[in-house]
């Protein structure tokens, strides 16, 4: 009797143990599954977000090594990718859109509408992050996370204006000269207040200066003209920081 009743307690140990032992498993499964799924929710954002942030500096002339530091990174974002969904729609969709991203080439005028504009813009942003937390986390030294960061932001800057100009030069083509004018100002304005070398801008400056000289010519008051002393006091506070 006793050998029964201690036969019965193995047993109900033994089930109780292989019931512990499956919920377990079934545990960590299910963890793991949750874990794969949310990796793979953030590897697809991220990166989507990077591969269409290269698709725009592509387009807007961006430096090379730029590209390539982020094209490295949405490599590593496809790699992992595929090691936890190799044969997955989300595979093959990264996929293509890494293929279509390849394709991108530099736009030969600037961008068109306002809408394109503002989208090169957050991307741009986002660019501009990533490089930085490259530069946090060691992939990127400070100096260099810095540098680019100083020249997305002149990219930023020249984009914008290079879309001013592309839109004044539809309107002249419509014979629609004051609004023209207007987006040769608005770049000029933009370029002013920029924190970048003078030297840097000076280019586009005088681009745009000989345009609206073009369609608003300006007065000829002689040596000291007051709006070439405005231009003049203009130029020299675009080197200067925005005051906080």
């Amino acid at each position: 009797m006793l050998s029964d009743n201690l036969l019965y307690v193995v047993l109900i140990a033994l089930v109780g143990c292989a019931a512990l032992a499956v919920n377990y498993v079934i545990t960590h499964r299910e963890a793991q599954t949750k874990f794969r799924n949310e990796r793979l929710k953030w590897l697809r954002q991220q990166a989507e977000h990077t591969l269409n942030a290269l698709a725009v500096l592509k387009e807007v002339g961006c430096p090379a090594d730029i590209v390539d530091k982020l094209n490295q990174h949405a490599l590593s974002l496809i790699e992992e990718i595929s090691a936890l969904a190799p044969e997955s729609d989300l595979m093959a969709e990264i996929a293509r859109s890494k293929e279509n991203t390849d394709r991108v080439q530099k736009r030969q005028s600037g961008l068109e509408s306002d809408r394109a504009v503002r989208r090169a813009q957050i991307y741009l942003n986002f660019a501009e992050k990533l490089l930085v937390e490259m530069g946090r986390k060691g992939r990127l030294t400070p100096q260099l996370a810095q540098s680019y960061q100083q020249e997305l932001y002149w990219l930023n800057v020249s984009m914008v204006t290079e879309a001013h100009i592309t839109q004044a030069e539809r309107l002249l083509k419509s014979g629609e000269k004051h609004a023209a004018l207007a987006h040769y100002k608005h770049a000029k304005a933009l370029l002013v207040r920029s924190t970048v070398p003078q030297h840097q801008k000076k280019p586009l400056q005088e681009r745009l200066q000989a345009e609206i000289d073009r369609l608003q010519p300006r007065p000829d008051y002689g040596a000291g003209a007051l709006a070439d002393s405005i231009d003049d006091y203009l130029n020299s506070r675009g080197n200067q920081p925005p005051m906080r």
